[in-house]
């Protein structure tokens, strides 16, 4: 298994931002255009890009799809994108306009039935995105705490056809104060699949330490915070990785 590096743009009244620990009151501006940003990480070299909808994760709808589609379509990378992904439709709104990946997030929990049927039509088009306060699943941009852990709803959803999953220990997330690894380490070897680090790389160090984990089944980093205030760049993360 390779390890993926996959810069991060969460998007947020048409702008980039980064909150921290995913709180909707303490934002960050980092550009004024998702796309420029997209293009500047592909022209670093990024195979794949991260975007999040974070006006959707709020409002339980699609608000920044046409920046998504828009670096889908004119760069080389491949774009996974998350946040108001809430009906089939939405999935095929993005798949059928060049995005290589959606992920389910809090209909998985809300619906863990639609996730299914996701997962067995779409197959490996479809992520699972975890993102866990204190073990627990939080969803609707987490402003909710649900009453499953993260490595039940993984285990559910990889014996019914999940293939990745993207984990975010909400306690690190915009923290710059690391991974949690053994939560990441945790789910990948409970579910036996691919888990996607995201939250809490703040340097070089912490990609090496997560790419030690590529045999447990830990797959990639998510990386937005360092990247946005120059801890390291793309390329740097990416030699790191090779």
């Amino acid at each position: 298994m390779s390890f993926t590096i996959y810069p991060a743009i969460d998007m947020r009244g048409g702008k980039c931002v980064r909150l921290l620990q995913g709180d909707y009151n303490q934002e960050t501006v980092y550009g004024d255009s998702p796309f420029d940003m997209a293009k500047s990480f592909a022209d670093a070299g990024a195979e794949w890009i991260h975007m999040v909808d974070l006006d959707g994760a709020k409002d339980g709808k699609r608000v920044n799809d046409r920046f998504v589609i828009e670096a889908a379509q004119k760069l080389d990378a491949k774009v996974q994108i998350g946040g108001g992904i809430r009906t089939e439709d939405d999935i095929l709104h993005y798949l059928n306009n060049g995005v290589s990946r959606v992920i389910i997030g809090s209909v998985a929990v809300s619906n863990p039935e639609f996730a299914i049927e996701m997962i067995q039509k779409y197959g490996e088009k479809i992520a699972i995105g975890l993102d866990a306060k204190d073990g627990y699943v939080a969803t609707h941009g987490w402003l909710d705490t649900s009453s499953v852990t993260a490595v039940e709803l993984g285990k559910r959803l990889a014996e019914a056809g999940a293939e990745t999953f993207i984990f975010t220990d909400i306690a690190t997330d915009g923290m710059l104060s690391g991974p949690n690894l053994l939560a990441v380490e945790k789910l990948a070897v409970e579910t036996g699949k691919s888990v996607i680090a995201s939250g809490g790389v703040s340097e070089l160090a912490d990609l090496r330490a997560l790419k030690e984990l590529v045999g447990k089944g830990v797959s990639g980093a998510i990386v937005g915070k360092a990247i946005y205030e120059g801890r390291f760049s793309v390329p740097d993360a990416l030699k790191e990785v090779k």
